[in-house]
């Protein structure tokens, strides 16, 4: 297989409905997988496409009283808009109504009967309509619904063209076992190896009386079967048996994918019918199934029929495009459901993306050229702490580079943001606004070391946030460019590079229009009565050695205190604790101090606290104070003790 190239496809969407937050989801994944590996220099082919057939469809046109091509073709407008809506970089668009692609499903049915491996046959049992699956008695429910999507069963007994799937059941167990990373994540493939295990049953290729699909080579009283015709998009789309020696060539060149990404509810059709499909005309099966959980709003997954789903278009326009496509990516994690919350992305919009990336750049930039520095180019010598920035930088990229080839995004973007926080800190420590008057070497030094962790971030958040990274490339003089293999470039990090700075047109993030005040809930904490025998002697709970040897209290140095938009009791703080690193500790200690009562101030924090997520922020330990009544005092440590050091 090419190695410089990557084939990607969402699943192909059913237009009995606009596109949801779960079918944004889905293409965002591929997007940015596409985008990731244009970055790395590979020829790539990015499709997606609409599932246009069955008898779903027909019954919803009839409906609205519309012909089903003419709902189609209305429906598939909606996601083009989408798509488009959301940078969606898609190389083809198919329709399972193109005749391009019609013409290869016949094809391939031809082929599999002239094999022998489609039959005739009667089948008697339940069918899902709004699943378009048949549904064996052992796998409904008692009151005969459909294990999907609970809806009733239809019973129904006719003549069909059967696939023999159970033909393959061997050979697709030895190929789970001798590809064990076949499917992300590895319990989805467990799934699937349980289900094959059960033994297989041949299924339906074919539906009678069914007009609106496409014509069943075999017999024109039956049509092709809906699944049967949807996944052969994957084939059709790159030339399969196509007469055109190009296009036939293009295939060669593509297949297999590199990636297929699809929601969990859709597994077991591209697990083990897409295989089979795929053994029994001696084609090679894809590398990869990237299975991605549902999208929850409270405990239910995001559905219409629920009325609780999101309109990513009103997510859109509120927020930005850019802005719900780095949500997405940061606060969903692939491998599980996960909840998508208003609240949440507000934060993160205005912690992560404007307070934290979007002021670095303009910050970094306008304080340079108010100051004359147009044209930054590497400094001869590096300060220690530039020194220790710039390894960082380089060690951000293996670090991404290695989450986002395993698929796991949210890991990767959650690295970045630890180093987009050491730069901040980096910035604030060699406060380059005072260094301009005193020592104009380390100034400059300051100011390129910043903008050269910004072009690596700046790379690195393309995929996710192309437009926005572009702007940001702009502000220093740079273009992406994908004619070149960038993973050379951004993994030597080499330092001769020249920034040409020119200030932002305006914000990189603009601030929320309407700004969302949080009300931190307060915390009850039961009271056990104390008994007071007199004014000196008040009952307390003891606790043993053991019990304090559990929480573990270091020296940590406050670098930064920054207020949290939103919050009027919480300071997010950079706390430096030595050999141990530095982290971000959230504390609800706004009404006690300021923020320079703090910064350089050494302390007594826990640091072996379970990390916790407030305001969408991680906080990764606790300050100690001393309170009484309305006032509050910090632990504060000589300041001869070593950052790190241990309180026994």
């Amino acid at each position: 297989m090419n190695k410089n190239k990557f084939y990607v496809t969402t699943p192909i969407y059913y237009v009995n409905s606009k596109p949801h937050l779960g079918t944004l989801y889905s293409t965002l994944l591929a997007d940015v997988s596409a985008r990731w590996n244009r970055l790395l220099g590979k020829k790539v082919f990015f499709l997606t496409g609409t599932d246009e057939h069955g008898q779903k469809i027909a019954e919803k046109a009839e409906e609205l009283k519309m012909q089903p091509k003419d709902f189609v073709d209305k429906i598939v407008v909606d996601f083009k808009k989408m798509w488009e809506l959301y940078e969606i970089s898609y190389d083809k668009f198919i329709r399972t109504t193109d005749q391009e692609h019609q013409d290869v499903v016949k094809l391939w049915i031809k082929n599999l009967f002239d094999k022998g491996d489609i039959y005739k046959s009667v089948y008697t049992g339940l069918y899902c309509v709004p699943c378009e699956t048949f549904v064996t008695l052992e796998k409904a429910s008692e009151d005969k619904l459909c294990p999907s999507c609970k809806r009733a069963l239809k019973e129904v007994s006719e003549e069909n063209y059967f696939f023999r799937l159970s033909a393959y059941q061997d050979k697709i167990l030895e190929f789970f076992e001798k590809n064990p990373d076949f499917i992300t994540p590895k319990e989805r493939l467990n799934e699937v190896v349980s289900f094959v295990k059960t033994g297989l049953q041949d299924i339906s290729v074919s539906r009678k009386g069914i007009s609106w699909g496409i014509p069943f080579p075999i017999d024109q009283g039956h049509s092709v079967y809906v699944w049967a015709d949807a996944l052969n998009n994957y084939l059709s789309a790159i030339g399969y048996l196509s007469k055109d020696p190009k296009k036939q060539e293009e295939f060669d060149f593509f297949w297999p994918a590199n990636l297929q990404i699809m929601a969990k509810d859709i597994l077991r059709f591209h697990a083990v019918f897409w295989p089979a499909f795929l053994m029994a005309v001696d084609l090679p099966l894809p590398k990869k199934l990237l299975v991605h959980g549902y999208i929850l709003m409270g405990e239910n997954k995001m559905s219409k029929s629920l009325g609780n789903a999101v309109d990513p278009t009103d997510l859109a326009l509120k927020y930005g495009a850019e802005q719900i496509r780095y949500y997405l990516l940061r606060a969903i994690s692939v491998n599980q459901d996960s909840q998508f919350n208003i609240e949440d992305l507000e934060n993160r919009i205005v912690g992560d993306l404007s307070n934290n990336l979007g002021n670095l750049l303009s910050r970094t930039v306008i304080l340079a050229v108010n100051n004359g520095l147009e044209t930054v180019v590497a400094p001869k010598t590096l300060e220690v702490r530039s020194e220790l920035l710039y390894k960082k930088s380089t060690e951000i990229f293996k670090d991404y580079w290695d989450e986002f080839n395993h698929y796991q995004f949210h890991n990767a973007l959650s690295h970045l943001w630890n180093f987009i926080c050491d730069v901040n800190i980096y910035f604030n420590e060699l406060k380059p606004w005072e260094t301009v008057k005193t020592n104009k070497p380390l100034f400059e030094e300051t100011i390129a070391i910043t903008c050269n962790s910004l072009y690596m971030i700046a790379n690195l958040l393309w995929p996710v946030m192309p437009k926005k990274m572009e702007e940001l490339l702009e502000c220093l003089g740079h273009k992406l460019d994908l004619t070149v293999n960038n993973e050379d470039v951004l993994r030597k990090n080499s330092l001769d590079k020249i920034f040409k700075l020119t200030r932002p047109k305006g914000a990189l993030f603009a601030r929320l229009e309407e700004k969302i005040v949080i009300k931190e809930p307060e915390v009850v904490v039961e009271k056990k009565e104390a008994v007071v025998q007199n004014k000196e002697e008040i009952k307390i709970d003891e606790i043993t050695i053991d019990d304090f040897v559990k929480v573990q209290l270091c020296v940590g140095e406050v670098l930064s205190c920054e207020i949290i938009e939103g919050s009027d009791k919480m300071y997010k703080l950079q706390v430096d604790f030595g050999d141990l690193g530095k982290r971000q500790i959230l504390s609800g200690v706004r009404k006690y101090f300021k923020p320079e009562d703090l910064i350089n101030k050494k302390g007594v924090f826990v640091l072996n606290l379970k990390p916790r997520k407030m305001l969408g922020l991680e906080s990764h330990g606790m300050m100690l104070i001393a309170k009484d009544n309305d006032n509050g005092g910090f632990v504060l440590v000589d300041s001869a003790i070593k950052n790190g050091a241990k309180i026994c």
